[in-house]
């Protein structure tokens, strides 16, 4: 009888070892070897450079690859912190410092990755009622990255139990909008607004919902997770940005506004797929009052109900005349029922 030995060696395994065969290697070089597209090799190369096991010199189609024997490591910064009269930009500082931030960041990805990581430190300090909090920081040959993390109340339940909302799905379609706060009197509700859009990938974790804000893609993404305690929110941006953070403050408090937070972006899917019924505009409109201008993204949504049309763009408009109501990436068939109303309105 012959017995047969198959080795399963995967791509990652593969370009280590031709990588320690030859040294150093181009990505032309690796891509013939593997017989795999140049694309397809860049995927699995960030992978294993992200990991610290390759190290890359020069760019685009000048770059070569080698096994990362002295190449520096990731730096990464964990630490528990009691939350309980902690100050956010100490806080920041003394990461900052251990991590040399300034020194390996632009100046543009230092501005927004303290802005976000003091914004989102505060609302733990101040909303989660958790006695402590972990904080992980971490920079690589690409990104920056931080994760915030909580063991209390909860995000979604904090503001689902503030407002009264039918439940924690509602809670998350406030915070999307804007200007939500447990806290009017000390907080605007700005700041996890505006960090939610600075990053490249910003991702608020809170008992079994996974809200995510990917900026690459301009879309918001939500999971149903396992359940977890509290609230983790882990944020990431490219070294290489060069996003700026006071352009996404001009983007949603722009010049017109006198530079106030009076846009904000409602991405309507995110509640449901079919809107049908007047209860359910008045649910979605919740809170927008507050804008002068309010973009209603219909991306993914199949079907509108004219009563649900209605309301929003006749019931909500007439009330709120000064309010622009704008709306994106509608298909033909909700359009015309929309434009039916908007037409009997005028």
């Amino acid at each position: 009888m012959t017995i047969y030995i198959i080795t399963f060696v995967n791509t990652k395994d593969k370009i280590l070892k031709y990588l320690k065969e030859k040294k150093v290697s181009s990505g032309r070089d690796l891509s013939d070897f593997l017989g795999i597209s140049r694309q397809a090799l860049n995927k699995h190369l960030k992978a294993l450079i992200e990991n610290g096991d390759v190290v890359k010199e020069g760019e685009t189609r000048g770059a070569v690859y080698a096994i990362a024997v002295t190449a520096k490591p990731r730096k990464r910064i964990r630490k528990r912190y009691a939350l309980h009269g902690l100050e956010e930009d100490k806080v920041f500082s003394e990461i900052a410092l251990l991590s040399h931030l300034r020194a390996d960041l632009r100046e543009n990805v230092f501005d927004i990755a303290r802005y976000a990581f003091t914004e989102i430190l505060n609302n733990a300090i101040e909303h989660s009622y958790s006695e402590v909090g972990d904080i992980e920081v971490m920079t690589d040959q690409y990104n920056c990255s931080f994760t915030i993390r909580d063991y209390g109340i909860g995000i979604f339940s904090s503001i689902h139990k503030k407002f009264n909302l039918l439940d924690e799905h509602a809670a998350m379609g406030e915070l999307i909008k804007g200007k939500t706060t447990t806290m009017r009197e000390r907080h605007t509700g700005e700041g996890v607004f505006f960090s939610s859009k600075s990053g490249d990938r910003v991702c608020f974790r809170s008992h079994r919902i996974n809200l995510i804000f990917d900026n690459i893609k301009g879309d918001v993404f939500v999971e149903q997770k396992r359940f977890i305690e509290g609230t983790e929110v882990a944020f990431t941006l490219g070294r290489a940005s060069k996003r700026d953070l006071q352009e996404v403050f001009r983007e949603y408090a722009p010049e017109d506004f006198d530079y106030r937070f009076e846009k904000t972006r409602v991405y309507v899917k995110l509640f449901q797929r079919e809107y049908i019924s007047r209860s359910e505009a008045r649910r979605l409109l919740t809170g927008l009052d507050k804008f002068k201008e309010i973009v209603l993204d219909f991306k993914g949504v199949a079907s509108l109900g004219q009563g649900f049309a209605d309301e929003v763009f006749r019931v909500f408009q007439q009330q709120h005349p000064d309010i622009v109501i704008k709306r994106e990436n509608i298909i033909p068939a909700i359009d015309w029922v929309i434009q039916h109303v908007v037409d009997n309105n005028i």
